[in-house]
């Protein structure tokens, strides 16, 4: 059995899936062309597998070179025909006096945050980085950063014991959280659209959660993202993820948000649990205040660790991933895609699909989570390559759409699922907060 079907086939059971469908997967998973040493194609196959399997399809009807183009959707992005910057210049690997860091600074407030941590002033470039960081140790240029709000790690050894411990738990961590009478009538979906009628709150950002509340749009819920006003998303960020949804702004304090809590039956959460908490919106509080909901959440380093915010490619450098691809054995490598984020993304989608229809005959409410960390612990218990596989060229053109977005055209990847097209995304924050 390969690990790509092996995966599959345990969280299948693990959520209640049908074990008998998992007998017509005896051929194995398609070789998804995501070259590295670990076992990226398998992880990508397995995550959007399961996520079909929940939506009602067959994952062998799904294509490799789709679900790899969907996994790299930001190198087929265009918007009025030009390639956005994807990366911020302070996004990277960085040589310290002892060792490698990897900064995050793709958000204003985290460069900022970079900048001032290594006393540099607000227009220094990478060349400045670069220089502060050569006569600092590791430790040193992270405890000031982080200090400083800006978002740093160690370019670290796996740590085998410590990724065994993380495979002990749940991949797709399911519990209840309260009582509720069942709702059959609001599972309304046909099998094109299986999740007609659902609403979701989308309270994510970048790529993991808005590769959830996609795919479950994709598969027909109305999902109304809400991010908070002041605190804007980079464009290509929200046109490469918000296929399908409505977008809004509004404060997670206002009477409106809890009027749209009210109305959901799916609350997404991206945010560090922490931070989720101090507002009230940490899923235990959520289900008391809402009988019935599925909550769903999302988080860089897991539930033990709920202030530490961070990003898949924090979390390859600090596990090990990168230095297992390092391309020549000294400066650190990563992942064919953000892997960690895209997989948790459909293993979240599959997990609300399957716990909205034991919702409508159990009643209850539910929360499930992950973290890339818990999906880096996976990966890394999965076969390794020696070298990594070449790369494929992937003509992109049947696996890309066109729409219109405003005044925008916009180029994304299509939908990794087999049988669904995307609906255009809507501007960000154009939309009103209300179902």
């Amino acid at each position: 059995m390969s690990a790509g079907l092996a995966l599959l086939s345990r969280v299948w059971t693990e959520l209640g899936g049908d074990p008998r469908i998992l007998g017509e997967l005896a051929s194995g998973a398609g070789e998804v062309p995501l070259p590295s040493r670990v076992a990226t194609g398998d992880l990508a196959w397995a995550s959007v597998g399961l996520a079909t399997l929940a939506a009602g399809r067959h994952p062998s009807a799904m294509d490799p070179a789709r679900i790899a183009m969907a996994y790299r959707s930001e190198r087929v992005l265009t918007i009025d025909g030009t390639a956005p910057p994807v990366w911020a210049a302070l996004s990277g690997f960085w040589r310290t006096a002892d060792g490698w860091i990897r900064t995050h600074g793709n958000y204003p407030h985290h460069a900022t945050g970079l900048r001032a941590g290594l006393r540099l002033g607000s227009t220094a470039d990478a060349d400045d980085v670069r220089d502060a960081l050569a006569g600092r140790t590791s430790a040193e240029a992270i405890e000031s950063i982080s200090a400083a709000g800006g978002l740093a790690v160690a370019v670290s050894d796996e740590d085998p014991a410590a990724d065994a411990r993380l495979r002990q738990t749940a991949l797709l961590d399911i519990r209840p959280i309260g009582t509720a009478d069942p709702r059959r009538d609001v599972l309304s979906g046909s099998s094109s659209y299986p999740l007609t009628g659902i609403r979701v709150l989308d309270l994510t950002r970048v790529i993991a959660g808005p590769v959830c509340t996609r795919t479950l749009a994709l598969l027909g819920a109305d999902v109304l993202r809400v991010d908070p006003p002041g605190l804007p998303e980079p464009e290509w960020q929200h046109l490469d993820t918000g296929h399908g949804k409505r977008s809004t702004l509004l404060d997670a304090r206002s009477a409106r948000f809890e009027d749209l809590l009210a109305g959901a039956d799916v609350v997404v959460l991206g945010y560090r649990p922490a931070a989720l908490a101090r507002l009230g919106l940490d899923p235990p509080s959520l289900a008391r205040r809402h009988p019935g909901l599925i909550v769903a959440q999302l988080s860089a380093w897991g539930m033990d660790h709920p202030q530490r915010a961070g990003f898949d490619s924090l979390v390859q450098a600090e596990s090990g991933i990168a230095l297992i691809e390092s391309p020549d054995g000294d400066r650190p490598g990563a992942l064919p895609a953000q892997a960690l984020d895209h997989s948790a993304g459909y293993l979240l989608a599959a997990a609300v699909t399957m716990l909205l229809r034991r919702r409508a005959h159990e009643g209850g409410s539910w929360w499930v989570q992950t973290s890339l960390r818990r999906v880096a612990a996976e990966l890394l218990g999965m076969p390794r390559r020696a070298e990594p596989d070449d790369e494929v060229a992937l003509d992109p053109a049947p696996h890309v759409a066109r729409f219109p977005v405003g005044d925008t055209e916009l180029v994304t990847a299509r939908p990794a699922l087999p049988g669904f097209e995307f609906a255009a995304p809507h501007p960000w924050g154009a939309d009103q907060p209300r179902w």
